[in-house]
């Protein structure tokens, strides 16, 4: 029995070899959304968003550093180096600290930053949503290093 399925398998094997031979090469598969730059966002919509960062994040012209770095000027600034703010020893890693913020590089942070950052103290489990994703990044880009909202 084993046989007559291994002889019916290469039968078939042999018979669509020449069909394989002519088919196109594979194309690579689409890149992760992950991977792809945020969208933009809606700067309203992650003013709800931020309600989960708030407990230990601040922004704006009184922003201070809490349990986290205050965030104004977040985007375009070296990670770690809020002054004032005690980081743990994961964001003092040369990979981490020559990392300057970026839309694209918060986006693959915030969705698990343990993960992205291992040793970190924050202990958010991360946003999943790409939609809040880009609402939160464009609410945090409202605000310039001194707090001020910029548009």
């Amino acid at each position: 029995m084993r046989i007559a399925a291994l002889a019916a398998l290469v039968a078939t094997t042999t018979m669509l070899s020449p069909l394989m031979a002519q088919a196109p090469a594979p194309t690579a598969p689409a890149a992760p959304a992950a991977a792809a730059a945020p969208a933009a966002g809606d700067a309203a919509a992650g003013e709800r968003v931020f309600a989960q960062c708030r407990a230990c994040h601040q922004v704006g012209e009184t922003a201070r550093n809490v349990v986290g770095p205050q965030l104004n000027g977040l985007f375009g600034r070296k990670a770690g180096t809020v002054a004032g703010f005690n980081y743990s020893p994961a964001f003092k890693t040369p990979a981490v600290a020559e990392k300057v913020w970026s839309p694209e590089n918060f986006a693959v942070y915030i969705r698990n930053p343990r993960e992205v950052t291992p040793g970190t103290r924050m202990v958010f489990a991360g946003i999943r949503s790409d939609t809040q994703i880009a609402d939160l990044t464009a609410y945090l880009r409202q605000f310039a290093a001194d707090g001020k909202r910029t548009q």
